[in-house]
């Protein structure tokens, strides 16, 4: 990948894995980069002693001088030098890889994070990051779509990339939804392959994991009032033991059916509000009420039915 260069921790991590007996396969899996990169880097600079990360970083600058100089990838301000700029811009970048952006998107918005207004053009990227105008397009592509970057023109209508004050809250508000998403599957998962298989009782791990998740990350919009109107709903599919449409359920209660319906609505959003049950769709537009299928375990299910089952002995 052009301009996609080893850094010096790159290279002490290599140094690293190598004495461990690691692979160039797996190196380069770890490091997000081609095995090629890793046996190139090796070959090139290993030496009778074996291969050795600030020697390999050395003999690797003394080549760089020798061709044309490389612009560093922010240039520094004020006292920061540019090798600070770049040692910090490379850091950032992997451990932005580590929590799950590819390796050019997380290079492009470190360096917009660190770019003093926040923001830069196409061609200030490319030419900070030394890397192709197609690599920066597809980056910042994939940062857009998660919300971490957005567009602006200046007063030349030039098109510049810009991480804005709100991007932290973007990125928490939907992390918390696909959290939910997940969750809302797995209990979906466990219909299908049911509650007392083995891939049942992982689902169920995993949905109350991610319910679990989502609720610490999201829980403070819930309102008192949505919270009772919650609870009384699940009471009221509990006692009628049937299924209810919005209309049945609004008429009973003496709500409006707006608010019955919003009500089902934020359960489906949210289903810890009807925690320990599911709300379910039951058909013809009515709702019904069943305990959640990842609070017990199959175990724990087949002992309370043997116990229900099995005659009491009082003692005499």
């Amino acid at each position: 990948m052009p301009g996609d260069r080893l850094t010096h921790e790159d290279r002490r991590r290599i140094a690293i894995w190598l004495a461990e007996g690691l692979g160039y396969a797996e190196i380069a899996r770890r490091l997000g980069r081609p095995t090629s990169t890793i046996s190139r880097e090796v070959a090139r600079n290993s030496a009778p002693g074996g291969y050795l990360a600030d020697r390999a970083q050395q003999a690797t600058g003394q080549r760089a001088r020798r061709r044309r100089p490389v612009q560093a990838a922010c240039p520094p301000a004020g006292e920061r030098s540019a090798e600070s700029v770049r040692g910090f811009m490379e850091r950032l970048a992997v451990l932005l890889v580590g929590v799950g952006l590819p390796r050019m998107a997380a290079r492009v918005f470190a360096c917009l994070l660190t770019s003093g207004s926040g923001d830069l053009t196409s061609a200030e990227l490319v030419r900070r990051l030394q890397v192709s105008p197609a690599s920066v397009s597809k980056a910042v592509g994939y940062l857009e779509a998660i919300e971490l970057v957005g567009r602006t023109r200046d007063s030349g209508r030039r098109e510049r990339y810009v991480v804005d004050d709100d991007v932290w809250l973007r990125a928490f508000r939907a992390d918390t939804g696909a959290h939910a998403e997940v969750a809302t599957e797995a209990r979906r998962g466990i219909g299908i392959f049911g509650a007392d298989t083995p891939t049942g009782a992982r689902l169920g791990r995993m949905a109350q994991f991610f319910t679990w998740i989502s609720e610490q990350m999201d829980g403070s919009d819930l309102i008192d009032a949505v919270v009772r109107d919650a609870l009384t709903v699940v009471s009221a599919l509990v006692y009628v033991a049937r299924p209810l449409t919005v209309d049945e359920l609004a008429t009973a209660l003496g709500w409006p059916v707006r608010r019955a319906a919003g009500v089902l609505d934020a359960i489906g959003r949210r289903p810890i509000l009807a925690d320990p049950f599911v709300v379910e769709r039951a058909g013809s537009g009515a709702f019904a009420v069943a305990p959640r299928p990842d609070r017990l375990s199959p175990a724990q299910r087949d002992a309370l039915l043997e116990g229900v089952a099995a005659p009491r002995k009082t003692p005499r």
